[in-house]
């Protein structure tokens, strides 16, 4: 197993270069070092947890590291960052994950363009993953589902295809979710400080520095999937907020202490057996109604309207070394008008607004 690698650093060659990936390519590569090489089989290893703290995040008075990182996410669109020594970087905020693959599918009439629009169906590739070191049922922790979408139903294309990415989490400081089913994940989370206890002057920071590399730290536009397979001349046409929830039709599945990565691979394996037995489903919900209140120790939003609008559909997950370390999800940079890319925050990794 490759050790753990340095922290992420600002953009290389690899990212400047990146002119779309092959779905084959990165499924390959989440596969090819998995932490269990069976999930939940007798004699395997204990799943890692990779610790967060202020200094591992921040590096020291000046977060820099955090900075560096955060420009990164924003500016680089790999879906595979291998780094020079072909092991990844280290992730600062969300260490632990499960990788998940299936598809993205909208079935209703929706009025939006790209893969939000009526009939869309995506290959897609998602990390499920926690904020910060908490990855255990009955803790404090924020679960997040990031995610990128190919333009396409054909698992081996031969020719790389850029990807739309969308961002998703509970409440940015940590709620009280015993269930992944029950887990609310949004692109516009609340934030409430005083869950995090300790950890409060970590997550205040996280905020700042990303509000100096961007703009807003708490929102995640949805206007790459909006732009993903969009004629050129057609205009975007993006839903404000999403929302992801598992369907109900999933089961619950118990356990004291359970991991959440235990917990979504059993939703489609059975433990020490290889071979993917059912799938975990997720109802795709929008809607452009929504009030943010509060300051931003407490944020609060609210929304009306939720339209239910198509699914993700998994039937496959790992856990491994490279869906912790070389995967890539990009964030997207904030536009004042989230239809319009003249308004975008950051053009050619500089902030020019």
């Amino acid at each position: 197993m490759a050790s753990r690698q340095e922290p992420p650093e600002q953009l290389t060659d690899e990212d400047r270069g990146y002119a779309g990936s092959r779905f084959s390519d990165v499924v390959d590569a989440l596969f090819a070092n998995p932490y269990q090489p069976v999930w939940g089989g007798e004699g395997q290893p204990p799943l890692p947890v990779g610790e967060v703290t202020f200094r591992s995040v921040v590096g020291g008075i000046v977060p820099t590291l955090f900075t560096k990182a955060s420009e990164r996410t924003l500016d680089s669109g790999a879906d595979l960052r291998w780094g020079t020594d072909r092991k990844g970087f280290r992730r600062l905020v969300h260490p632990n994950g499960v990788c998940l693959i299936g598809q993205w599918r909208i079935v209703e009439e929706t009025g939006y363009s790209g893969y939000f629009s009526k009939g869309s169906t995506a290959l897609a590739i998602a990390r499920y993953s926690t904020c910060c070191t908490e990855t255990r049922r009955g803790r404090t922790r924020s679960l997040s589902m990031v995610g990128k979408l190919f333009p396409t139903t054909d698992p081996r294309h031969t020719e790389p295809l850029r990807t739309a990415n969308f961002i998703t989490q509970q409440d940015i400081a940590g709620d009280d979710t015993e269930y992944v089913n029950d887990a609310e994940l949004r692109n516009a989370p609340d934030m409430t400080i005083s869950r995090r206890g300790a950890g409060a002057p970590l997550l205040l920071t996280i905020g700042l520095v990303f509000s100096r590399v961007d703009k807003e730290p708490g929102i995640r536009q949805l206007y790459p999937i909006a732009e993903l397979g969009k004629p050129a001349g057609t205009p975007t046409r993006a839903p404000e907020f999403m929302r992801l929830l598992v369907a109900p039709e999933q089961p619950r599945i118990a356990g004291v202490d359970l991991d959440f990565r235990d917990e979504i691979m059993a939703q489609i394996f059975d433990r020490g057996d290889p071979v993917p037995r059912r799938t975990l489903t997720f109802t795709i919900e929008v809607t452009d109604q929504g009030l943010t209140t509060g300051p931003a120790v407490k944020l609060r939003r609210t929304f009306q309207d939720w339209r239910a609008i198509g699914s993700l559909v998994f039937d496959n997950a790992v856990i491994s070394y490279n869906g912790d370390s070389v995967i890539h999800f990009s964030h997207p940079t904030w536009r004042e008008d989230r239809n319009d890319p003249a308004t975008a925050t950051r053009v050619d990794g500089r902030k020019v607004r």
